[in-house]
């Protein structure tokens, strides 16, 4: 009976839309006709581009051409992984070529802005008159010192007990 795990598992897989992502510098395992060749494909490819020559050199052209055959494989694997890499760097490029253009255009609209508003003074978000306080620094709404607040409850009692009046008159009635 089948494990319903390894079910689940590839089941979520799309080996279709897989990436090239970095072939360039992956290890490859290659089983060539005389055994593994491991390495970059740039590596392999440096390798059976050899043995191809030692084959020709011995006179061996069957061995000759598969050992070509497993070099121009890696060749068209790495090829396409370059061509990949080159499309995904151009387009960061061009994404990077967007942005940069963006940000010139919202800087060149604010300094526009600036500068109309700099000969109307009622535009202008900044103060005539700058004020400096006595340690040489200048005073922001920040660090000016908050008003304090009046409490509005009832008048606090005095050492006595009794409530305070509003001086020696006697409360009023009302008429």
């Amino acid at each position: 009976m089948r494990s319903s795990k390894s079910r689940s598992r590839s089941k979520n897989r799309n080996n279709n839309n897989r990436s090239m992502g970095n072939i360039i510098n992956r290890v490859f395992d290659s089983s060539g006709p005389e055994g593994k060749v491991r390495g970059t494909p740039q590596q392999i490819i440096d390798k059976y581009n050899q043995l191809t020559r030692d084959a020709q050199l011995s006179g061996d052209r069957v061995a000759a051409e598969n050992f070509a055959q497993h070099a121009e494989h890696y060749t068209r694997l790495l090829g396409e992984a370059q061509k990949e890499q080159e499309a995904r760097r151009e387009e960061q490029e061009r994404q990077n070529r967007e942005r940069q253009a963006e940000r010139d255009r919202e800087r060149a609209e604010r300094q526009e802005r600036e500068s109309n508003s700099v000969g109307d003074p009622a535009q202008s978000d900044q103060p005539d008159v700058v004020e400096v306080s006595e340690s040489g620094l200048v005073e922001t709404p920040e660090s000016a010192p908050k008003p304090k607040r009046r409490r509005s409850r009832k008048p606090a009692a005095d050492e006595g007990g009794a409530q305070p009046t509003g001086g020696d008159e006697a409360p009023q009635a009302a008429e």
